[in-house]
């Protein structure tokens, strides 16, 4: 990054902060739901209830044309990946508790920040490789065979919905060289509604009343949250904004506790704590490698 770039830097890790705010407050809703419904109608109601709110502010920033003048097998690409990450991700918070969940997904920022190097052409030192495989372990640590246990089915949803998010999110630095933040929204919900909608149409539950405001809390915070992410890796470096994902543990601890009355077993701790600080250290050193670059 070049030295006028910094406040770019700061700008970014701040609305990422927020984006993991918003996002941990829809995956609370997220689990309220999984209870009543199938992962896949979860998926797609998360879509469709935040659809109105992208097209309308996107209509309005952007217009018509930005929407249709697009990498069109991108955006396929990254609509798949979606569908496939919301639905294993609610079957994963349907079975686990918030911070459990978030403490495997936390692989997530590992993996873009490991893809970033192929994908991105980003640099990533010899230290920052170590960090990398360091939170690998950790991630290791949680799925010790426990209760839940590295066969867990919920585990494994976690992992996929993981890789899901790595390789969407990378997609999003790759789109956003030619296509706008408008259409990489708005494109990215019609197909979780719409894809994810039409897997869960054989096995659909008619939507109880009293679900109606969780739902449309849902589309809220989702539609909030995916605009400040996307802008995040817009902004700044995947390696850099990435391991930020972590502050999502303060909010899954918080929402286990208030909403379920559950706190994260030892083993939660342990692993997500090994994770937590292979993550900080690749923000130092990224900080150390931009002062090295630009003294």
């Amino acid at each position: 990054m070049s030295p006028t770039a910094t406040p770019h830097q700061a700008r970014a890790m701040l609305t990422m902060l927020v984006a993991v705010a918003l996002f941990a407050m829809m995956d609370a809703g997220l689990k309220q739901l999984s209870a009543h419904y199938p992962p896949f109608q979860v998926a797609s109601l998360r879509g469709a209830a935040s659809l109105p709110l992208v097209l309308v502010w996107a209509l309005a920033t952007a217009g018509v044309r930005p929407l249709l003048r697009v990498r069109w097998s991108l955006h396929l690409l990254r609509g798949v990946l979606g569908v496939a990450m919301m639905a294993t991700f609610v079957y994963a918070v349907s079975k686990l508790p918030l911070s459990t969940t978030y403490s495997i997904f936390f692989v997530a920022p590992l993996l873009i920040t490991a893809l970033s190097v192929p994908v991105l052409g980003e640099k990533v030192g010899p230290r920052r490789w170590v960090a990398i495989v360091i939170g690998l372990v950790g991630v290791l640590v949680l799925l010790r065979p426990t209760g839940e246990g590295l066969v867990s089915l919920a585990a494994v949803a976690v992992l996929v919905a993981a890789v899901m998010y790595a390789v969407s999110a990378i997609t999003v630095r790759v789109l956003a060289r030619t296509d706008s933040t408008q259409s990489m929204m708005v494109w990215l919900m019609v197909m979780i509604a719409v894809g994810a909608g039409a897997l869960a149409w054989p096995e659909w539950v008619p939507i109880r009343r009293e679900h109606f405001w969780l739902i449309a809390g849902i589309g809220v915070a989702g539609a909030l949250g995916q605009y400040a992410i996307t802008e995040a890796f817009r902004l700044g470096e995947a390696s850099l904004i990435a391991p930020l994902e972590y502050t999502a543990l303060v909010w899954g601890v918080l929402f286990d506790l208030t909403l379920w009355g559950v706190l994260p077993d030892r083993i939660t701790w342990v692993g997500a704590g090994i994770i937590v600080v292979s993550g900080l250290y690749l923000i130092r050193r990224e900080r150390v490698h931009a002062e090295a670059e630009h003294p």
